[in-house]
This record gives structure tokens, sequence and C-alpha cells, in this order.
């Protein structure tokens, strides 16, 4: 059974977070869900990954689902990663002597990657799946959106998550996928990826960059730019044919866990 609570981030900002424990764990992975959804739709790549002997701690970003805040609303991007800061210390505390990896999708992924980026050797590694660290897909069209941050733009996400229309039925249809998205949440990203487009350099941890290429959401280019600029010494990338946004949820997922487990076991 999962362990819930609430968990206090650097700001007093209480966090959903769900703890799952490895019979006998010989790692931590930490997930980071994507923009609009929740840790909730990681139960399966959780289920796989304390199978493979790693204990699993997961969180709704602020402002997404369970956790508290203005809802689907930054006003900083280092909000994001500073609160995946407290959750990574909060797996080491509690898991002295094992080494901590993150799994990062989408905008999960580009919280990992930033985070990777400003306090490189934190953890043991990075898995990006679907990363935005590039905006090669001007999705939400050219940044800052001449708008008020307070203003909510209906989440259209759904029709470029998966090939598989079950999981898209299931997306919207899910009451903790978020309906909405702020402007102030879009525009704060933006300074994010000029750092990871400016200063790759400074991303020097191990990392395996996977990517659909049939990716509707996120431009597949942007895990490639990003792969071949980071001055990890440890790096592989693995573009998907024709699997879309979340490979995680495609009809073929199985062969991304096993891929991501056989990564993390050459780790250590």
């Amino acid at each position: 059974m999962a362990e819930e609570r609430m968990i206090k981030s650097f700001d007093g900002l209480k966090l959903f977070g769900k703890k799952d424990e490895a019979a006998e764990p010989k790692r931590v992975v930490v997930i980071v869900h994507g923009l609009a959804e929740h840790l909730g739709r990681y139960e399966p790549l959780t289920a796989e990954l304390t199978q493979s002997r790693a204990t699993v701690y997961r969180y709704d970003q602020r402002g997404h689902a369970r956790s508290e805040g203005k809802r689907v609303f930054i006003e900083d991007y280092n909000e994001l990663i500073n609160d995946l800061l407290v959750q990574v210390e909060l797996a080491k505390s509690e898991n002295p002597g094992l080494p901590v990896y993150v799994i990062g999708h989408s905008m999960g992924g580009y919280t990992a990657a930033v985070f990777g980026t400003k306090y490189p050797g934190t953890v043991n590694g990075f898995v990006l799946s679907g990363a935005l660290t590039r905006y090669n897909q001007p999705i939400f069209g050219e940044l800052p959106l001449p708008y008020e941050a307070d203003t909510y733009l209906p989440n259209e996400l759904g029709d470029g998550v998966c090939s598989d229309p079950a999981v898209i039925e299931d997306y919207m249809n899910d009451p903790n996928v978020e309906k909405e998205i702020s402007v102030g949440l879009i525009n704060a990203l933006a300074p994010g990826v000029e750092l990871l487009t400016g200063e790759p350099q400074r991303f020097t941890d191990p990392v395996l960059v996977l990517h659909g290429n049939d990716d509707g959401l996120v431009s597949e280019k942007d895990s490639r730019d990003f792969f071949g600029e980071v001055a990890s010494k440890d790096k592989t990338l693995k573009i998907y044919s024709g699997l879309m946004h979340e490979i995680f949820n495609e009809v073929s997922k199985q062969d991304v866990y096993d891929d991501v487990i056989a990564w993390l076991n050459k780790q250590q």
C-alpha cells in the first residue's frame, strides 16, 4: 500500500504525495508529472519500478490535483524546481545510502532538466520522457503570451497525449486532470527554457532521454537538441517510432518500462 501524505514545500505550500516502498529497495525514484495531470496517472509505471526494487515517491505539482496552490499557476519557474528539491531531500533523508533518480514527463521533464542544470550532482541520474526542453513546437504560440497572468485557457492537450483512444478518453474524463491552464504558468516556463537552451553544459548528470517520434505536444527535436548539447558523459537517447506524447501510457508501454528499468540497473 502506498503511503499518502501532505508534504510542506519550501514556501509552506502543502503538496500531496505518495510513497510506494519496495520490499528490498536498491534505489529510490522520484516521479514528476506533466502539465495539468497528476501522480495517479503513474500507477502502472510505479508498480513496475517497485517490482524492480525501487522505492517510488510521487507528488502532485503545485496547483494540480490534490496539492495546494492557485490552480495550474506559478509566478516563477523556480517554484517547480524548488518543490522537486524538497521531494528529493525527503527521499534522501528517508533512504540513506540508496541512489536517487528522477523521472520527469513533459513539464515534469522540464522540471527535472532544469533541476539537473541548477543542482548538478544532487541525484544519481535522470530519465526524461517527452520533456519540454527547447519549445521547438510552440504549442501555446510565441511566448510570452500577451494576456494577464491570471487569464485561463482551456486545456486542449488531450488529443495529442496518446495513440490509444482509451487513454485519451480517460484523460478527458479524469476529474483530477485540470481543465484550464493559466497564462501565468505558461509564460513562467519560458525563462527555464532559456536556461536549458543557453547553458546546456551545466547539465552533467547521467541521463536517459526518451521521446515519442509522433509526439504532437512537445517536439522530439527538443530531446535531440538537449541530448546533443548537454555535457553528461553518460547519456542515452531513444526515440520511439509511432509513439505520441505519453510514452508511459502507449499500447507498447511495457517496452518503455523495460528500457527505463534496464537503464536504472546499469547505473547502480
